[in-house]
């Protein structure tokens, strides 16, 4: 054999080729292939020898063209074999490369087919030989004619032939790289590789993971040739099926407790975060790329799942795409919230689609993936976070304020946006170290620069982050010691918001806490009141937090941070005196505020209380510090009156009075500590040892006591004069005296409040105590009405009641006492309250004033008012009484002759219960079965159950109502019964809408609407709203629409005088009186299904655009059709009829009228959309109109265009429904003007008339593109915003006829003409 070689070699190195081919012609060709064979396995000279081959075998003569086919037949299985070295098997294939084109086209056709054969049956494993195959597939192409069965193709058919043989043909997982690989080398058509790209797609679910990402780069690579989306769609859709199945895999083993993975969750995740990088790259190198995958997103945002999110926030990386990506996923989470939220509320939407797809919960499960070292995810998830934070973070209000209070619960898509924004930082924070430092800056950066707007939703992430992480946080103390230096300047809200959140860090790091004090110190001499406010803050939350050792155990300090906690404790026991020190040090710091203006000071008393709470050993000198400011303004003179000095309570700056000291705030302050170190006291029974503290505390209590009883038994003897206030006193905010006038006012009605609280406690049901406390209410009350009457009078800000300074927890004992005690023992001094009819409402009316405080703004003023727990135990208490009160009391007084008194009390409850059960609501949701628990239910079986307890409270107000309702209209209370519905609507929200409380409730107000009469617009209002807002969630409300309808038109009359309405009467709560109430409400009511309309539409042509054709054939077939498309077509029908119903009404002039057109505008709006979906339809599918479709159509060109062409006319005729002739003169008179003003004003009719064209304009559209002429029912109208007037017309023109009759000097055809033109006229 080597002498063979040799030969050959030496041969094919020398000049003469006759010789070498007569050689190798001697060869047999098993010979031929030995020795080629030994050659290629040694290695040496293997490239030589078939060189010498290739020169020996002209391509010309037939045995050179046979030998050159069995040279390649037998080499290319051995290339692919695996037994060669690799070096040797690139220079063989490399040769058969060059020489390829000399081949005859029946042997490149083998050659072919040789290769399909060995794809076929999976022996192309290395994918050697491969590099070959598109050299023979060119040349192949270029062949002229083939032979091919029994006929003859041409080159370029015969490798299409072969293509689609390959592409059709299984395929082994092992030689799919290589095969792409290759293709990128073939030149193909569009069909081709559109067949080709599908194929390899379908085979990423057989291959190995690991084998995914050099696919997907090959894959990217052979994009450059086309057929990019579906190769981008094809990725993402197979890791969405990865993710998918891994889900469903983790449920399952959640189910069974196994561990079921097919795949091991790191190692997806890790391939993922390749192939990210791969498109990424792509993208960098072909912005076509980049577009499509960005296009493909932008239709729907159904298509996104968190591979794709990780892959956009990662293409986010690169500059010019970075804008639209983060706008493409902000508009993705707006939408899927708002979608969500109209799915949530709309029974007809949810019977029609599936559940939603949350966008949210996709970014967060990118967030929990980017875990897996996926870095060039974490930068856009951050950026993203601050974008949704900042983009959807609550607006600063009217004036730039911010609306007080933070709502617990996000419920606007905007409020749930930003929410997501929040929980991305977070868990980022958690999860990534290099993006700490980063988030973190970037928090307290907008904390600082964001002064104009409000930054609750800054604050709370930051106090998250704390609480989550305080010990990784206090690496980056420097960057919150930076923010301390701009405490001064910031809102006061920002700065309590930030000082909370800190708290933790302040009690781990002493460093944090002596900057902080620095700064803090620093604003106590600030020129500025917010910073002077920012100091008071800052010390007082500093006292709360560092304990005295020795402090009581009932004020231990509430911080829920575990890993921080562990060191306090230890930290405040070694260190007690050096915190006794530093409290003492603090306080004689806040003694200098005692000196400031009023606010300051009213921060200071209102912070005392919390502090003595946590910090029970500072008592002697908190007391200490009130009584010396209390003795400021006390009169010692036991006989002098008043007991107070009120002249130093005010200053005078130029010709305007201040407040100067809050001295009612400040007696509250003392009052509030005093009472409770008594009770602690009480309680802890304190041994002897303590005695020297015990002399020290016995002295200041025995002197405020006696102070604070003498201020009472003095304040009772008081006259207004004697505070130089009588009925004749002057109290208008105009001028100075009328200013100092409302200061005393204010002081001594507060002063009265606080002494009532500090007697009611000290009294211990004494019946004489309880008389004084009386007499001290009588006092309030004189002054309270005075100010009531004077302030009404003026039309000053005055009008406003000052708020109460009893406390929360006081007002609670109080009215539960007052109404629910029923202990003898306290009987006696209690009817003594009780018997003061004005006590009892002024009681409860503060009780209704503080719940409206906490639901404003989430905290009430005085002592536990900003502790949620302890507000939430008074409500409870509060709660039990009011509705004990509203529902026993009233039917067994009926006789008693205080009727007005009786009802207002029972308003009052009813008001409290009404806002009880709103704050709760807002406030405190997940707590609201607590709330109804803790009333007093009678039937105790009924608790068990939380469904059932809160029907069983709707049953109690649905009898109260319905008791309203069953009495005549004289004794019918509208405000009460108002109520009553307010409270049935909030209670109503925590049903199920599938339980069957629920359609018992439906039932229940469907009967009372059906029923119930009376003529009052304000109760029908409530009523129908509470209806609606039931309807919707339980079944569409458009049949209830069409029957309101037509009580409203059966009510009104007609628009034309001469037609009689058939009297329908499904509502008795429609009447002519509440008609216009009830058509606003049923507008609004339309309005909403006209946007699940436009909502649905929408959705369906977005699916038609990405489904295009095909798919969609079957579903367009005459007998079916698409169930979207039906339930569409349905509720426009029944809303049609309802309005053809409404705009024959007469309507009166005014709001009504132009809600109408403008709601009959939207109507039309939302049919020329229909229109232009079918039309999209017609375009893409050829498909017919279905049949639904036509009758729609009829319906709005034969019934209610022409309809709302009389109705245009008679809106602007402002005609009103004849009734009695003085009313009907009266009412035109008034109503003429003023509905000429507004239709002048409002654009309603010309917007209704250009939508009813559009409308008709596309139907003609429609019409061509459908072959169904859809105007045979449309009617031309001539109603315009200019008309003529037929009959006006005629009578003008008989006139004229006939005072030219009568000149008869002008010649007869000169008078024929004009008339022919008229009559055409």
């Amino acid at each position: 054999m080597k002498a063979e070689m040799d030969k050959i070699v030496s041969l094919s190195d020398g000049e003469s080729t006759v010789e070498l081919q007569k050689y190798l012609s001697s060869l047999t060709n098993d010979q031929l292939v030995t020795a080629l064979t030994n050659s290629a396995l040694r290695g040496k000279k293997a490239g030589a020898m078939l060189k010498g081959i290739l020169k020996g075998s002209p391509p010309g003569s037939s045995e050179g063209a046979n030998r050159r086919l069995l040279v390649y037949e037998h080499l290319i299985p051995l290339c692919e074999s695996g037994d060669l070295q690799a070096e040797v098997a690139a220079d063989i294939i490399g040769l058969l490369m060059l020489e390829t084109h000399t081949l005859s086209g029946s042997s490149l056709a083998k050659l072919a087919t040789l290769f399909v054969d060995a794809i076929k049956v999976g022996k192309m494993g290395s994918g050697k030989s491969l590099e070959l195959f598109p050299t023979i597939l060119t040349a192949l192409a270029a062949c002229a004619a083939l032979s091919y069965g029994k006929g003859e193709l041409s080159g370029e058919e015969y490798k299409k032939q072969l293509i689609n043989s390959l592409c059709s043909s299984r395929w082994d997982p092992q030689c799919v790289i290589h095969l792409t690989t290759m293709f990128r080398d073939v030149p193909l058509s569009a069909e081709e590789l559109q067949f080709l790209v599908d194929k390899v797609l379908r085979m990423f679910f057989k291959m190995d993971l690991q084998e995914v990402p050099p696919l997907v780069y090959q894959l990217l690579l052979l994009s450059a040739k086309g057929c990019k989306k579906p190769i981008l769609d094809g990725i993402v859709g197979y890791f969405r099926d990865q993710d998918d199945r891994q889900e469903e895999e983790q449920k399952d083993g959640v189910n069974l407790h196994l561990e079921v993975q097919t795949i091991p969750q790191d190692q997806l995740r890790h391939v993922e975060g390749t192939v990210i990088l791969h498109i990424v790259f792509a993208i960098r190198l072909d912005n076509e790329l980049g577009r499509e995958l960005l296009k493909s997103f932008k239709t729907s945002y159904g298509d996104l799942c968190p591979f794709s999110v990780a892959l956009l926030l990662s293409v986010a990386r690169i500059q010019r795409y970075e804008e639209q990506v983060f706008d493409l996923l902000k508009g993705a989470v707006i939408k899927s919230y708002k979608d969500e939220q109209l799915q949530q509320g709309s029974k007809f939407l949810q019977n029609l689609l599936p559940a939603h797809c949350s966008v949210a919960k996709m970014i967060l499960d990118t967030v929990k993936n980017s875990v897996f070292g996926w870095d060039h995810v974490t930068q856009g998830l951050v950026q993203l976070g601050f974008f949704l934070m900042d983009t959807f973070g609550p607006k600063p209000g009217p004036f730039g304020k911010s609306t007080e209070g933070p709502v617990t619960a996000a419920r606007t898509p905007s409020q749930q946006a930003c929410k997501l924004g929040g929980q991305m930082l977070l868990q980022g924070f958690k999860m990534h170290e290099p993006i700490r430092g980063e988030i973190l800056e970037q928090v307290l950066n907008r904390l600082v620069t964001k002064t104009a707007s409000p930054v609750s939703h800054y604050l709370d992430l930051f106090s998250d982050i704390v609480i989550s992480a305080p010990m990784i946080l206090l690496e980056s103390s420097s960057k919150v010691t930076e923010t301390f230096d701009h405490l001064t300047y910031l809102p006061l809200g920002t700065v309590q918001g930030f000082l909370k959140a800190v708290q933790p860090l302040l009690k781990v790091s002493m460093s944090l806490k002596d900057s902080l004090i620095l700064v803090l110190r620093k604003a106590m001499f600030s020129s500025q009141l917010d910073g002077r406010k920012s100091a008071v803050t800052g010390f007082l939350l500093l006292l709360k937090n560092f304990k005295v050792l020795g402090s009581l155990a009932s004020s231990q300090s509430s911080q829920a941070v575990s890993s921080s906690q562990v060191q306090v404790d230890v930290h405040s026991r070694y260190n007690s005196a050096a915190n006794e020190a530093f409290c003492l040090e603090i306080l004689s710091s806040l003694r200098r505020c005692l000196g400031q203006q009023a606010d300051v000071r009213l921060m200071l008393y209102e912070g005392f209380y919390d502090v003595l709470r946590r910090n029970s050993q500072l008592a002697s000198s908190i007391m200490q510090t009130l009584l010396s400011q209390v003795r400021r303004y006390y009169e010692p003179e036991q006989d002098l009156l008043p007991p107070v000095k009120l002249e130093p309570c005010i200053t005078a700056h130029g010709d305007q009075v201040y407040l100067q000291e809050p001295l009612a705030h400040l007696v509250s302050c003392t009052v509030h500590c005093l009472t409770w170190l008594q009770n602690t006291h009480q309680a802890a029974n304190l041994n002897a040892d303590d005695s020297d503290d015990e002399e020290n505390d016995e002295g200041y209590k025995s002197e405020l006591q006696t102070i604070l009883e003498s201020m009472t038994r003095r304040m009772i003897k008081c006259e207004l004069e004697d505070f130089e206030l009588d009925k004749s006193a002057e109290f208008s905010l105009g001028s100075s005296v009328g200013v100092k006038n409302n200061i005393y006012a204010v002081l001594m009605m507060g002063l009265y409040e606080v002494l009532m609280e500090y007697n009611f406690i000290s009294a211990n049901y004494n019946k004489t105590r309880f008389e004084e406390l009386l007499e001290l209410f009588h006092r309030h009350h004189k002054l309270s009405e005075i100010l009531k009457e004077k302030s009404g009078k003026g039309r000053g800000p005055s009008h406003k009641t000052p708020r109460s300074l009893l406390s929360l927890g006081f007002v609670s004992t109080l009215i539960t006492v007052l109404f629910r005690d029923n202990s003898q023992s306290r009987e006696e001094a209690l009817s003594v309250l009780r018997s003061s009819g004005e006590f009892l409402r002024y009681a409860l009316s503060v009780a209704v004033q503080k719940i409206q405080q906490l639901e404003d703004t989430g905290h009430t003023d005085g002592p536990d008012g900003q502790h949620s727990d302890r507000t939430f135990r008074f409500l409870c208490d509060m709660t039990s009484v009011l509705m004990w009160r509203y529902t026993n009391i009233p039917r067994a007084v009926e006789e008693v002759g205080k009727k007005e008194k009786r009802c207002s009390l029972s308003q009052l409850c009813l008001d409290g219960l009404l806002r009880i059960f709103t704050t709760c609501q807002q406030r405190y949701p997940e707590k609201m079965a607590q709330l109804l628990s803790a009333m007093d239910v009678e039937d105790e079986a009924e608790q068990d159950d939380v469904a059932e307890m809160n029907y069983f409270y709707i049953r109690q107000f649905q009898r109260a109502l319905f008791t309203q309702l069953s009495g005549g209209e004289e004794d019918f209370n509208s405000r009460e019964a108002q109520v009553l519905v307010g409270i049935l609507t909030v209670l109503t929200r925590q049903l199920k809408p599938s339980s069957k409380q629920f359609v018992q409730m439906i039932t229940w107000t469907v009967k009372i609407c059906k029923e119930t009469s009376f003529e009052d617009s304000a109760f029908c209002k409530g009523l129908l709203s509470l209806l609606f807002s039931l309807q919707v969630l339980y079944k569409t409300p458009a049949s209830l629409l069409l029957e309101l309808c037509q009580d409203i038109h059966s009510q009104l009359g007609d628009i034309d005088q001469d037609v009689e309405v058939e009297k329908q009467c499904h509502f008795a709560i429609v009447n002519m009186k509440t008609a216009t109430t009830a058509a606003l409400l049923v507008l609004t009511q339309v309005d909403r299904v006209l946007d699940e309309v436009d909502w649905l539409i929408a959705r369906k042509k977005s699916q038609t655009a990405s489904e295009k054709s095909g798919s969609a054939d079957a579903s367009q077939t005459a007998g079916q059709q698409d169930p979207v498309e039906k339930a569409v077509t349905l509720q426009l029908g029944t809303l049609l009829t309802a309005l053809n119903e409404l705009v024959q009404a007469a309507l009166l002039p005014g709001n009504c009228t132009i809600t109408l057109l403008r709601e009959l505008s939207r109507t039309y709006t939302t049919l020329t959309t229909l229109v232009k979906y079918y039309i999209q339809v017609c375009a893409s599918q050829h498909g017919s109109l279905p049949n639904r479709f036509e009758k729609l159509v009829k319906l709005s060109g034969s019934h209610l265009t022409p309809q709302c062409y009389s109705f245009i006319t008679y809106a602007q005729s402002g005609e009103s429904n004849p009734g009695d002739d003085k009313k009907k003169k009266k009412r035109t008179e008034v109503n003429a003007a003023a509905s000429a003003k507004l239709l002048r004003e409002t654009t309603a009719i010309p917007n209704l008339i250009f939508s009813i064209e559009q409308y008709e304009k596309y139907l003609i559209t429609l019409s061509k593109k459908s072959k169904v002429n859809l105007m045979q029912y449309m009617k031309l109208s001539t109603s315009r915003d200019f008309r003529i007037n037929a009959a006006t017309l005629d009578a003008a023109l008989q006139e004229q006829e006939e005072t030219r009759e009568t000149q008869e000097s002008q010649d007869a055809e000169e008078t024929q003409e004009p008339k022919r033109k008229k009559r055409k006229q």
